[in-house]
Formats: C-alpha cells, structure tokens, sequence
C-alpha cells in the first residue's frame, strides 16, 4: 500500500465534529442541574411562604449573587478544562470575585453587629442541616455535569472534577435560596460556601477516576 492509498483509506469515514458538542452538552447539564435541584426544594423542602415579599428585597438578591458569580465561574471554568490541555481560564477570577464579596460582607456585618449577636448571625436557625441539604441538592447536577465532562476529553481529572463540583454545589444553592429562610451574609459566607465545597472535594476526589479516558 502507498502513502496516498493509505491516507486515503484514513480518511474515509471520517465525519465532521460538532463545534458546538461542548456547549450542548453542558448546556443540557445546567438544565437538569437546576431544575433537578429546584425540583427536589419544592417536593423535600418546600418553598419558603414569604418568597414573594422577601424577592422584592435586596439582600435577597445579593444572596442569589453569591451561587450565581460562583456557578458562572465555575462554569466557564469546566467547558475550558473539558478541551485537552486547557487551563481554568478566567473563570476563576469570578470565583474569586463572589468568594471576597461575600467575606468581606460578613465581617463588615459582623464587626458593626453587637458582640453578643455575632454568633446568632453566623449560625442562624438551621446551620446544623444548610451545608448537608445542599450537598444533597446537589446530586443531579453532579450526576449531569460529569455526563457532559465524560463525553469530552479533560486532561486535568482533578481540576476538572472540582470545578465540575462547584458548578453542581452552586446550582443546588440557587434552588436552595426558595427555601432557606437565612437573610444574613454571615450566615451564607459560612455555611452556603460549606455547602458548595463538599461536592467540589468530592469531584477534585472523584475525578481522577470518573473522568480517565
């Protein structure tokens, strides 16, 4: 066989790819994640009954803010890690960005809070069970996110498995906010950012494993 049979038998068959497979594939994860996290807020948890008053607020909206800067980041972040040999990107500087807000909020509030207060704005009502429920609504959009990374060819397993993570932990946030009666940013800079965490060490554990090809 010469060379020019055999680049012609390479070459046959050979169908074009899809420029768009990333986007549609994490496109659909997004979607499943948050409406599988929203779901499972409305049937487990229920929809917090003042929803309507508070939405008008803008702390509420500040408390969106927080899920909504880290899904973003995180999302740019794994469509770039997803592609073979790519780094983070600037995604992480959203990231970074939500992370700083939402610190620097929570001591702003807590150093103008009285002493004996500060506790009580740290923990709120239900700190025992917000970073646990969270992870918990996280799992579709877990489940969906590493569907979408497995079909592409990452290469940096471990960072693509955190951001994965995130991106599942900040989209359960988001649906968990319709139930979370917690409007104190102390309280999300502790335990909404605990919450997202635990399924970004579980993808950085995870990804290794699940993302080798």
């Amino acid at each position: 066989m010469n060379t020019d049979d055999f680049i012609s038998m390479l070459a046959t068959g050979v169908a074009p790819i899809d420029r768009w497979a990333s986007a549609k594939r994490f496109g659909l994860a997004v979607l499943v994640g948050i409406i599988g996290a929203t779901l499972l807020v409305t049937v487990v948890f229920g929809i917090r009954p003042d929803l309507a008053q508070v939405a008008i607020t803008p702390i509420f909206w500040a408390k969106l803010a927080l899920p909504l800067g880290l899904m973003i980041g995180s999302l740019m972040m794994v469509t770039r890690l997803a592609r073979p040999g790519m780094s983070g990107g600037s995604g992480r500087l959203f990231i970074v960005a939500a992370l700083a807000a939402v610190l620097l909020g929570g001591v702003y509030v807590l150093a103008l809070a009285a002493p004996d207060t500060r506790v009580a704005l740290v923990l709120g009502r239900t700190w025992r069970v917000c970073a646990i429920n969270i992870t918990l609504l996280s799992v579709p959009g877990f489940i969906a996110v590493f569907w979408a990374l497995r079909g592409l060819a990452p290469t940096r397993l471990k960072l693509a498995g955190a951001c994965g993570g995130l991106l599942a932990g900040s989209m359960a946030t988001l649906a968990y906010c319709l139930h979370c009666p917690e409007m104190e940013v102390p309280f999300w800079g502790a335990w909404y950012v605990l919450g997202m965490l635990l399924p970004t060490l579980i993808g950085s554990q995870v990804g290794p494993r699940w993302l080798r090809w």
